[in-house]
């Protein structure tokens, strides 16, 4: 399969995803590990079965070829989440290397994916190295922001820049704010969410200052997530193409602003697939292709 992938606004073609049988397996196996998983509570199966077939319904209506990994071993509850196991470049993957210690067996679970379509591995990030997808957002096929967090380390920013092709020439490091601690996942793209080249959804409160000058001195137009919704999620939008995206329902006032924008706008029910386990709509999928 071809790949290509240097901006989160394109028109997505191929997605991947992980339903919830193969990611919580069965209630029972979700009563078991929630709590070290640090989910906020258990989510029911049946539910996020239901939810997630109502999700992929949605993308199925824009996204012309989606694609699902398996269950496999050493990839537990939160490999629901695909984002973060893998980074698609113009040409290949880059196997990640998860800042959360029980995520470690992700990136090769997913790698046999990669295989099996042939999707080839331009490389890997290596101990001491830690590198998380949601970490990592293009903003066009030479230019990556990294945030450089309790997920994502110094190090493997490092072999991230060797790994990528020639073509990426700046990487942007973010730092990011302690925030909630180690024990909570606060990932870049919890803080942005491109919806066109002009245009990103952000929370400004949590935004270094120097990143936020620079994304508007590369002329893009900053909608503030209203604070009463950042804990619901409102900042997490998926872009499926230029100014058309998914986002977690019961976020009125965001989705306000942006269809006040231009915006397309569709939701999705996530109680139990998205808020329990603190992952919206970007965490829940890995664009393969991009028309950009």
């Amino acid at each position: 399969m071809e790949v290509r992938n240097f901006s989160e606004v394109g028109r997505i073609t191929h997605l991947l995803l992980k339903r919830p049988e193969d990611a919580f397996l069965s209630q029972e196996n979700l009563n078991k590990h929630w709590r070290e998983y640090g989910f906020l509570g258990p989510p029911d199966f049946k539910q996020a079965c239901a939810e997630y077939d109502a999700f992929a319904a949605l993308l199925g209506g824009s996204v012309p070829n989606l694609h699902y990994l398996n269950a496999a071993a050493g990839a537990g509850l939160d490999s629901l989440y695909v984002r973060d196991a893998l980074l698609i470049t113009e040409g290949g993957a880059v196997l990640l290397n998860m800042g959360k210690p029980l995520r470690r067996g992700e990136p090769h679970a997913a790698a046999r994916f990669l295989s099996e379509v042939g999707i080839p591995v331009l490389g890997e990030i290596q101990d001491p190295g830690r590198v998380e997808g949601g970490d990592v957002v293009w903003f066009d096929r030479n230019t990556l922001a990294v945030g450089q967090g309790y997920r994502t380390n110094a190090d493997g920013i490092r072999q991230l820049a060797e790994i990528l092709p020639d073509t990426v020439s700046h990487i942007r490091i973010v730092p990011l704010p302690h925030w909630k601690g180690p024990g909570d996942v606060l990932h870049l793209m919890s803080l942005i969410s491109p919806l066109d080249h002009d245009l990103a959804l952000v929370y400004s409160s949590l935004l270094p200052v120097v990143f936020r000058e620079w994304l508007l001195e590369c002329g893009i137009a900053l909608l503030e997530v209203p604070s009463e919704e950042y804990d619901t999620m409102a900042g997490n939008v998926l872009a499926v193409g230029p100014r058309d995206c998914l986002m977690l329902s019961g976020n009125p006032l965001t989705r306000e602003l942006l269809e006040d924008r231009g915006v397309t706008v569709r939701e999705y029910d996530g109680t139990h697939v998205s808020r329990l386990g603190a992952g919206g709509p970007t965490c829940l999928t890995r664009p393969l292709f991009r028309w950009d």
